[in-house]
């Protein structure tokens, strides 16, 4: 609904001024006067440059998502009606878009739409599975219970998200300063070291010849080189954009030799976490799987989770197709049978995803312990090997002159 900005006086004469959140102006001067308000003026608020231009508005982030749920499930414990709490937190959210989003989910629910319907309009804020456990806690009068767990389901994902990036981001730096490395010598010293070679007048060696042709291709294509390479992520974005495109992609990474196994951990973690937590707020298992394929983040981990819901639709146990996936571990599908046996699933779920959060650890520490010194050796052998042949001339004229 859109905002309006409105001045009046009190009954004793007193300037007050405010904005209104409401269908059109005539239901702000009508509310205004009910309160006591007199000489009323209300005009539309003038739009910020953000709300015309989409990429200047602030993100909502998962940990505004996972403060708001925190607390919504606290207010609604204490027992606060559902349009208070609302309210409450959509003045104290400082994110702008999430207060606006939060104020449109609020006037939704005056307008009779349930939480669950407001929620659904906002698929990129609230996923799949947040909007069907809040179903869930609707339906079944624990709205509270469920927002609890899913706040805790947040914060534990968030951990094991960071926990991934933290690893991807050390290689990651030292390949771009590398780049940026091989880029300066090549455009601002090799020229130098090169007007030095030329009055020399001797045959240059093949290492230092190498580096003065790529500094010179360096310096006459740069640009084309940039382009290039924009061209070049374009192009995959778009081939990743496809079906087939993200097929070979997904299934690429579960195969490289040191992110594939980690990925499989993650993936282990993430489902067992997920799909506990619905069991436990008592989403239908079938229903549970195919919202967690969804949100597993690799299409052949989403294929072969949709194969096992195809599986237990006709009759078989979840433990049964798990085991054919190879992605998930023997242990963990015996673990899964044994939880299905004794008619604790949900627990031996939780119990696998917190085994896995360790895993995950420990895999992203030999990673880093794997890839540090390689990294560094590369770094040093790239940036040492071009400085050693900038200097191969300077050495052969000192033995000559020996």
């Amino acid at each position: 609904m859109p905002m309006f900005v409105w001045k009046a006086e009190t009954r004793k004469g007193e300037a007050k001024k405010g904005e209104w959140e409401a269908a059109d102006a005539n239901t702000v001067k009508s509310q205004l006067r009910r309160q006591g308000f007199k000489n009323i003026k209300v005009s539309a608020k003038p739009k910020d440059l953000a709300e015309y231009l989409p990429f200047l508005q602030q993100k909502v982030s998962e940990k505004d998502v996972v403060v708001f749920c925190r607390i919504f499930a606290t207010m609604i414990n204490a027992g606060l009606p559902l349009i208070q709490c609302l309210d409450l937190l959509g003045k104290q959210e400082q994110n702008k878009t999430f207060a606006k989003v939060i104020g449109s989910i609020k006037a939704d629910i005056e307008g009779g739409s349930t939480l669950t319907d407001a929620l659904k309009k906002y698929p990129k804020i609230f996923d799949d599975l947040f909007v069907n456990l809040v179903a869930a806690g609707e339906s079944g009068g624990i709205l509270d219970v469920i927002l609890q767990r899913l706040s805790g389901y947040m914060e534990k994902a968030m951990k094991l998200k960071s926990k991934v990036k933290g690893a991807m981001t050390y290689p990651a730096s030292v390949l771009v300063i590398s780049i940026g490395v091989v880029a300066v010598l090549l455009l601002k010293v090799i020229p130098v070291f090169q007007k030095m070679f030329e009055g020399m007048g001797s045959k240059l060696p093949g290492p230092t010849q190498f580096l003065v042709d790529a500094s010179q291709f360096a310096q006459n294509y740069f640009l084309y080189m940039v382009a290039a390479l924009v061209a070049l992520v374009f192009a995959f974005k778009k081939y990743y954009a496809t079906e087939k495109g993200t097929l070979f992609i997904d299934a690429l990474v579960l195969k490289t030799p040191v992110f594939g196994p980690l990925l499989k951990k993650v993936a282990v973690s993430k489902f067992s976490r997920t799909l506990s937590t619905m069991m436990q707020s008592g989403v239908p298992i079938l229903e549970g799987l195919g919202i967690v394929s969804k949100t597993s983040g690799n299409k052949i981990i989403e294929i072969a989770l949709m194969k096992t819901r195809q599986s237990i639709s006709e009759g078989k146990t979840i433990a049964e197709p798990l085991i054919e996936t190879d992605i998930f571990p023997p242990m963990v599908v015996q673990m899964i049978a044994v939880g299905e046996a004794t008619g604790a699933l949900d627990t031996m779920l939780a119990k696998i995803a917190d085994f896995y959060d360790d895993e995950v650890d420990a895999a992203v520490e030999a990673m880093t312990a794997l890839l540090e010194p390689f990294m560094m050796v590369f770094l040093g052998g790239v940036v040492g090997g071009m400085i050693i042949a900038m200097y191969l001339p300077i050495f052969q004229m000192a033995a000559a002159a020996g």
